[in-house]
């Protein structure tokens, strides 16, 4: 009977030690907003629409992944102890609730812009990639400023 209290004990503790394990911090910018490559002029003339789409559509989650968030970070994994925001159960919130509304914002814009898109001519999705990268590319100057 010793045993099995004995056991019982030691396993709660032990339960009770990993589940008081110290949280992964969460990222103010989702670590899926990253740019894989920047892209020439020619480089996208040569390619077909649908890649081009798909570039696009990239392009767009990553900035709407960033943008609101500039004023803090533009890098992706960065959190709040990172840039001196408290982690307070308000701030916390906050940051969920933010992520669910992009979330759902990102969704909603690329169903939209994968229903709409291949109606596009060819030369207005490169320029707007470009346009995209652009900004991108300004955003990283931010971030070494």
């Amino acid at each position: 009977m010793k045993k099995i209290i004995f056991l019982s004990l030691f396993f709660f503790i032990a339960i009770g030690t990993a589940n008081a394990q110290p949280k992964k911090p969460k990222s103010i910018i989702s670590t899926g907003a990253a740019m894989k490559k920047f892209h020439e002029k020619n480089e996208l003339d040569v390619m077909k629409k649908g890649e081009l789409l798909e570039l696009y559509v990239e392009r767009i989650k990553v900035l709407i992944n960033t943008l609101p968030y500039i004023a803090l970070t533009t890098k992706a994994g960065v959190t709040m102890d990172d840039v001196g925001v408290p982690n307070t159960p308000d701030n916390l919130k906050a940051l969920d609730v933010q992520a669910q509304n992009t979330k759902t914002f990102l969704e909603s814009t690329v169903a939209f812009q994968k229903t709409m898109m291949p109606y596009s001519d060819k030369g207005n999705i490169i320029a707007s990639i470009l346009y995209y990268e652009e900004m991108l590319k300004a955003l990283q100057q931010l971030e070494q400023q």
